[in-house]
């Protein structure tokens, strides 16, 4: 009678924890879930930035130019980017959001992009504030001084 008793409760045991492990598993459909989304961080390259002037913008593209460092010194060079703009992409000028045929040539602009498949993506553009022009002298407060 012991031995049928140790015997149910071992059963019982050994019937509960494999019930337990199953649930605790990952349904197959899931685990592929996870994987994909892994996958694809890992494919994604980081955030890059660059910063200069439109030179034109239409509503699917950007062409952005500036000055890049040269690897390995302190001298920079001219360079123009082309940027996708799509449906994700932020552009935002003093706050607002806008789309990408409301920026005009000379704009001065900050681009956060991404690059996949040797293509450019936006994922933000920022128009900074125009660079203020020196105050021009005042002729009064010269005389003024004298």
């Amino acid at each position: 009678m012991k031995r049928l008793a140790a015997l149910v409760v071992a059963v019982a045991f050994a019937l509960g924890s494999a019930g337990l492990a199953q649930a605790q598993a990952p349904a197959p459909a899931e685990k592929k879930a996870g994987e994909a989304k892994m996958e694809k961080k890992a494919k994604q390259a980081p955030a890059k930035n660059a910063n200069g002037t439109v030179k034109s913008a239409t509503a699917d593209s950007v062409v952005v130019t500036g000055k890049e460092k040269v690897k390995g010194s302190k001298e920079t060079k001219d360079v123009e980017w082309t940027f996708a703009v799509d449906a994700k992409t932020a552009i935002k000028k003093g706050g607002k959001a806008i789309t990408a045929g409301d920026l005009m040539a000379g704009d001065p602009v900050h681009v956060r992009y991404l690059e996949q498949d040797g293509k450019a993506t936006a994922a933000a553009i920022t128009v900074k504030a125009a660079g203020k022009a020196k105050a021009a002298k005042n002729p009064c407060a010269a005389k003024a001084k004298k």
